[in-house]
């Protein structure tokens, strides 16, 4: 009897150790899952707060907007951040952001971008927490982190509980260009991380209040949300545009690329149906694709060469990934060859780089290898003050 009581309870261990490794690989192998998905972790926190919310077209789970999801939880959400693009992300780069109401929840809408990037006193006097959900595309000067540090530091300075669902960053695999020198710090380059970080808005919002990089940062409450089924190979295809001009995966993979060209005089795209897919320029031809800029929505404030034919290279198909010099150097010698100013907007450049060393090794005429090269030993430092504050093997 005894040694069939013994069976048994060997034959259930065995069949609960089977269906634990089942869910076990489940899970691990399952697709990544959004930290607003996994309402269980942070709606019970929320419950009989005051919420504020720091959240953009791409704050969705399952379909709905994060703000109707919590509404329809009866959580009692008083005011949305609205960053750069706006709540809806309708608004062009660089286009003012106005205070509003939402039409559809009645809930007031307040902008942090353009001159008022950190909500004044009284607009958070009502609040408890604070939630953070954009999805991010780990660059930079990509600005929604540069909200995410003002929000985090109202919250720290007002005593405000801040939480990030995170998101996983499409360009995680990598870490290039240049770490910002404080010197060149403004909106589109706040803290001395280089130009790809390899970091989700959550590992870097750890890193935010664990480095200091925002005032009374000690006093933050700050919780993260990871997302599951996460780690840094895993591939993730962005199911909403992240803003206007970033249509695609191709797109977000060109961007820290591309977005060089802003400070010059040649089109990336803007005001085309390929947004930071194309480059082009007139009258130097820059290869033979062509097309015709024009006013469009995402690109309605004076694309540049609107209505004008120009000649340059069809970028939809290409391998790029990273960080990639070669194109805007070469563009860089076409221009000067051709007796045309390339950087017109040297101090702009200079902003996006965090740096000018990266501008007049260009004008020097050093090769990218020499240039990356130089990027090196920041780079190491770097990776190992981010270490700590890295939530995915």
């Amino acid at each position: 009897m005894q040694a069939m009581l013994r069976l048994f309870l060997l034959l259930f261990i065995y069949i609960g150790c089977v269906q634990f490794s089942v869910a076990a690989t489940t899970l691990l192998q399952g697709q990544p899952i959004v930290a607003a998905a996994q309402h269980e972790l942070y709606l019970p926190a929320l419950k009989g707060l005051n919420i504020g919310v720091v959240v953009n077209q791409t704050s969705h789970l399952d379909g709905q907007h994060l703000v109707d999801f919590l509404q329809a939880q009866g959580m009692n959400v008083k005011a949305i951040f609205a960053p750069e693009h706006g709540f809806r992300g309708d608004h062009d780069a660089g286009a003012h952001v106005k205070s509003a109401v939402d039409s559809k929840t009645g809930i007031k809408i307040v902008s942090i971008y353009g001159s008022n990037k950190k909500p004044a006193t009284g607009e958070l006097d009502e609040l408890d927490v604070i939630l953070f959900d954009i999805q991010d595309v780990g660059v930079r000067f990509y600005t929604y982190i540069s909200s995410m540090h003002y929000m985090m530091e109202a919250a720290a300075q007002h005593n405000i509980k801040f939480i990030v669902l995170d998101r996983p960053n499409p360009n995680i695999a990598y870490v290039d260009g240049p770490v910002l020198d404080p010197k060149f710090r403004s909106f589109v380059g706040m803290h001395p991380i280089p130009i790809l970080h390899g970091m989700t808005v959550g590992e870097l919002a750890l890193m935010i209040k664990g480095e200091g990089w925002i005032s009374s940062a000690d006093t933050l409450d700050l919780t993260v949300i990871p997302v599951a089924n996460y780690t840094r190979n895993t591939p993730y295809q962005l199911p909403i545009k992240p803003s206007p001009n970033l249509p695609n995966a191709q797109s977000v993979r060109l961007y820290p690329s591309l977005c060089f060209f802003e400070a010059t005089p040649i089109s990336i795209g803007r005001g085309t149906d390929f947004p930071f897919q194309v480059i082009g320029f007139s009258p130097v031809p820059l290869g033979d694709f062509k097309f015709a800029p024009r006013a469009i929505k995402g690109a309605a404030m004076h694309p540049k060469f609107k209505g004008v034919e120009v000649l340059g290279l069809d970028l939809r198909q290409s391998d790029i990934k990273g960080l990639e010099l070669g194109l805007f150097i070469s563009a860089y010698r076409q221009l000067k060859a051709n007796n045309l100013t390339f950087f017109e907007r040297e101090g702009f450049m200079d902003k996006l780089a965090g740096t000018d060393t990266l501008r007049l090794a260009i004008e020097a005429g050093h090769s990218e290898e020499r240039i990356k090269q130089s990027w090196q030993p920041a780079l190491k430092r770097f990776n190992l003050q981010r270490a700590p504050y890295l939530l995915y093997r």
